[in-house]
């Protein structure tokens, strides 16, 4: 059973039961879910991954405490550590009241503060550049099961993917490195004899084509582990996941580097065919160098635009 599906029934037949009963003055000011990091927020656990942080739990999401006081709160953590320690067969971990980790009782402002540096999710365009992607994922990731109040889910809806002008930039400087690191300095190195370099400039590529395919797709990229798992469910450009892990997990022998060399022309081309195909050019640029100041020059916002066209990556 997957984490969500096995957090959703212990809420369920458990959870809600003793919140309706118990707190039923504070439902309508609660959200309830399973959200933040963790793989199985994003449906990827498996039995390798329930060796830490795995149990029957969830997450009860409480306003400011203008709204929902402290003594409240406190009420709220030691009913939901008193909930029963073993579910289906799992069980829960050892519960803190003053502080739960990643189930419990949390702050709908701390939640997200924790996850984007800001408690409302309002983000500065400094902000969208430096917040990690895998922290945004993280925070409007995973599943809301009810939220009465709605102010969990207007927050999560503000952060469910960058601004046009954020992503554009974004986009711009993983064109930019795709240029620069597969298309001209990975032969380059090669015909030094800098394996090493040539290892590490493939290692660049495949990032900034990985971070491009997808923006492309209007998705937040996950931490680093399961991005390949991620970058294979993509409706635009999956087909790109076995020719990039070519790319990083293969050796620089002359005919493995000559495949390289191809390999790399053709997912350029791949990712150039689909901005055409979005819309964002009105012609086919193959050179992603290129690309990615046409890209620049279709932001809207003038100080956006301006910024040095690395500054969103």
């Amino acid at each position: 059973m997957k984490g969500l599906e096995l957090s959703e029934k212990f809420y369920k037949e458990v959870g809600e039961p003793m919140l309706s009963s118990v707190f039923k003055d504070l439902m309508p000011y609660l959200a309830v879910g399973l959200v933040g990091s963790g793989s199985e927020c994003l449906g990827y656990d498996d039995e390798v991954s329930r060796d830490h942080d795995f149990e029957p739990g969830f997450c009860i999401f409480i306003p400011n405490e203008d709204v929902v006081n402290s003594k409240a709160a406190f009420s709220l953590e030691r009913a939901y550590a008193k909930l029963p320690k073993e579910f289906m067969g799992f069980k829960r971990l050892n519960y803190d009241a003053v502080g739960g980790a990643r189930h419990g009782v949390i702050r709908i402002s701390d939640f997200f503060l924790s996850k984007t540096g800001s408690p409302d999710g309002r983000l500065s365009v400094a902000e969208w550049f430096s917040v990690p992607e895998h922290s945004l994922l993280e925070a409007v990731g995973g599943k809301v099961f009810f939220d009465n109040l709605g102010e969990f889910s207007r927050i999560r809806e503000r952060l469910s993917y960058y601004p046009r002008d954020i992503a554009l930039k974004k986009l711009a400087g993983n064109l930019l490195l795709m240029g620069q690191a597969g298309l001209y300095n990975y032969p380059r190195v090669l015909s030094r004899g800098e394996t090493g370099a040539a290892g590490l400039a493939a290692h660049q590529f495949t990032e900034a084509s990985m971070n491009a395919v997808f923006i492309l797709n209007g998705k937040y990229k996950p931490y680093y582990k399961w991005s390949f798992r991620a970058l294979r469910e993509l409706p635009l450009l999956n087909d790109l996941a076995e020719p990039l892990e070519f790319l990083i997990s293969s050796g620089n022998d002359s005919a493995t580097a000559e495949k390289k060399q191809e390999l790399i022309k053709s997912i350029c081309l791949s990712v150039a065919k689909e901005i055409k195909n979005a819309g964002l050019v009105s012609h086919l640029e193959p050179d992603t160098q290129t690309l990615a100041h046409l890209i620049n020059n279709a932001i809207s916002d003038n100080n956006i635009r301006n910024q040095h066209i690395l500054s969103g990556v």
